[in-house]
């Protein structure tokens, strides 16, 4: 599918890339199931220093890579990485090393709201200068989901929920290049040849391919008629190339995978491994959402990747690693031998 999003321009280099990238994610993710957790959880303040000052670099000039606006790379070379998306582990990491060894105190301010959201708080104001508004408001909602799961009250969640979604607003209101972005996704079609272009093109393809697909390789937004069609945008490419079942069954895969996570998260009996494998199953499905989304014309368009398909060795690394994890809390989970006589 990569190959055809991009085959007028590159596709080959492409290609061999994202191979590269999918062998070292498996490989990661291969290692991360196996890693022993507890040794993990002893690093996490490590980890997580590692990924602010990491985060901190993309903002420094020289170090940090700047394209179309934003600021959310480091160069190593001919190579791009981007912090944001491994700051993501740090965070689940924390977060649930972090309550797993405050459990008396979750339900209290100080221990179970402020310090917490401090942490969340350091790695969302990071990336919203990269800016990356996306993100941010991911690693947010998780948060605050992990942290709700950890006995974290409601009483303080939902106000710091108000004030956030209140500052996003201000910002939008106030930065006229987004104001048209959300104006637009109101009215796709008005916008079309404006700010609502990639938008347009991505819904018209979907349109294009109807119930099976026009065939792959075949597809007119191969031409670079729809934009980013290889990372953001790659879902479009699959509706109008392999039709409405393949789309279909995309979103399913996606839904078998939380559901299944999910099912299995009932039989947690440490309250750490529930919150890897909930923060990890969170990140992995609601980028997928966003991203689905953004590309049916459901949600304001913002710069995401689709897991596991977009092009991409950041992402794909991270999501892998993401798997990697719940692979390995379910393997705990069925050998008590390595448990902890300490129940969720």
């Amino acid at each position: 599918m990569l190959f055809s999003a991009g085959a007028v321009r590159g596709a080959e280099q492409l290609l061999i890339k994202q191979i590269v990238w999918v062998v070292l994610s498996l490989g990661l993710g291969l290692y991360v199931s196996f890693i022993n957790l507890d040794w993990l959880g002893r690093k996490t303040w490590l980890v997580f220093g590692l990924c602010l000052v990491a985060l901190a670099l993309t903002l420094v000039p020289g170090i940090g890579v700047k394209v179309n606006g934003a600021q959310r790379w480091i160069g190593l070379g001919s190579l791009r990485v981007q912090p944001s998306e491994f700051a993501k582990i740090g965070l689940v990491l924390v977060l649930a090393y972090y309550f797993s060894s405050r459990q008396r105190h979750t339900g209290t301010f100080w221990l179970g709201f402020l310090l917490p959201s401090m942490i969340t708080g350091a790695v969302c104001g990071l990336i919203i200068l990269q800016p990356d508004f996306g993100t941010c408001f991911l690693c947010g909602a998780v948060a605050a989901t992990m942290m709700f799961q950890a006995g974290t009250s409601l009483k303080w969640l939902l106000p710091v929920a108000g004030l956030a979604v209140a500052g996003f607003s201000a910002l939008v209101y106030f930065d006229p290049h987004r104001i048209r972005r959300v104006t637009s996704f109101l009215d796709v079609e008005a916008n079309a040849d404006d700010s609502a272009y990639q938008l347009w093109q991505g819904m018209l393809a979907f349109g294009v391919g109807g119930v099976d697909g026009v065939g792959l390789g075949m597809g007119r937004q191969q031409m670079h008629f729809l934009p980013e069609a290889h990372t953001d945008f790659i879902f479009p490419v699959i509706g109008e190339e392999l039709g409405l079942l393949c789309t279909f069954t995309i979103v399913l895969c996606f839904v078998f995978l939380f559901g299944f996570v999910y099912w299995r998260l009932r039989q947690a009996p440490r309250m750490y491994e529930y919150l890897v494998a909930m923060g990890s199953i969170l990140f992995v499905s609601l980028q997928a959402i966003i991203n689905m989304g953004v590309v049916t014309g459901s949600m304001p368009t913002k710069g995401m990747s689709l897991p596991f398909i977009s092009y991409g060795g950041s992402n794909l690394m991270v999501t892998f690693i993401f798997l990697g994890l719940i692979v390995n809390v379910f393997r705990r989970w069925d050998n008590p031998k390595t448990l902890h006589p300490r129940e969720l």
